[in-house]
């Protein structure tokens, strides 16, 4: 099988592809519009195009929309390190003074929930409100895996068993669509699953993640999550993490999502010290932004006219 490289995700459309420095590294976006920056940040397996309908919807109604692919995915810088959460939270929060704004409304799904967490908690300067799809808050999502054994610890069993061993989970995503596939079969909810378009999407993101080396660098932060636990820079990142938020959130949930509990997502209230809004999505997975599209834009939308 012929390996993909970075041109396989400059997908055209009305938005702009370009490269951005930022925390030493480049980063590709893809943005449309103009106003207040909106930030949108994918997860694993995927990449920017994941909020591609998003893009459209924001810049549409006045906002500066900016949907990056993380270090190590698609088109961005992929070096041998830095995929610990302090430094890519770090990578987002210059990135946003790199696109000459002073702030932007962070939203992310999945790891880039977990990082739009991290950058509201480490960077507030820069953020002045955040939208979480499918994500509990870092600490949270902690103490669920290891209290609840038949529920979130279950979901997570491929962070804490494949994903750990060398090389193995990067065979598992890369030597053919059936993992992924699984991966997506259990994550999403029923009104996505079947669709042309959850064919495409997942034919895309199988696609993406043999560009070399960005199965390898998506797992380096599932094995630092684990890793770090004992470690002094694991401790230092929760100690950074366990003050209340002070911006507003908005947490969006499917509640079909098969990768991160809805009873873990909820608990994540308690880290919050602004407004705080919950929205569960019926018959929604893990995948919001793309399995209820039209729903979530105006929720994001909204959310982002309270400024």
């Amino acid at each position: 099988m012929t390996e993909p490289d970075d041109s396989l995700v400059l997908t055209d459309g009305p938005w702009k592809h370009r490269m951005v420095r930022a925390n030493g590294v480049a980063l590709h976006v893809a943005e449309l519009g103009s106003g207040p920056l909106v930030l949108l940040l994918h997860g694993m397996p995927t990449f920017w195009w994941t909020w591609s309908q998003q893009l459209i919807a924001l810049a549409d109604a006045g906002f500066h929309a900016v949907a990056v692919d993380l270090r190590g995915y698609g088109a961005s810088d992929k070096p041998p390190r830095g995929y610990d959460a302090t430094t890519l939270a770090a990578d987002i929060a210059q990135l946003v003074a790199a696109l000459g704004e002073q702030d932007a409304m962070i939203v992310g799904n999945d790891v880039g929930g977990q990082l739009a967490w991290t950058v509201a908690a480490q960077a507030p300067e820069v953020v002045r409100r955040i939208a979480v799809l499918g994500a509990a808050h870092p600490l949270r999502m902690r103490s669920a895996i290891f209290s609840d054994r038949t529920g979130q610890r279950h979901a997570s069993a491929y962070v804490l068993g494949k994903f750990q061993l060398p090389r193995y989970g990067e065979r598992l995503l890369t030597r053919d669509d059936v993992f992924l596939r699984s991966l997506f079969d259990t994550w999403s909810g029923p009104r996505w699953r079947g669709t042309p378009g959850y064919q495409d999407a997942v034919r895309r993101y199988a696609q993406a993640i043999r560009i070399h080396p960005v199965a390898h660098c998506s797992l380096e932060f599932f094995r630092w999550s684990v890793r770090s636990l004992p470690r002094p820079d694991g401790r230092a990142y929760a100690a950074s993490m366990s003050d209340p938020i002070e911006r507003p959130v908005l947490q969006l949930h499917g509640d079909f999502d098969g990768c991160v509990l809805p009873q873990t997502a909820q608990g994540s209230s308690s880290y919050v010290a602004d407004d705080y809004q919950w929205r569960l999505l019926t018959g929604v997975g893990h995948f919001p932004q793309q399995e209820a599209p039209e729903q979530v834009s105006e929720e994001l939308i909204r959310w982002a006219q309270l400024d």
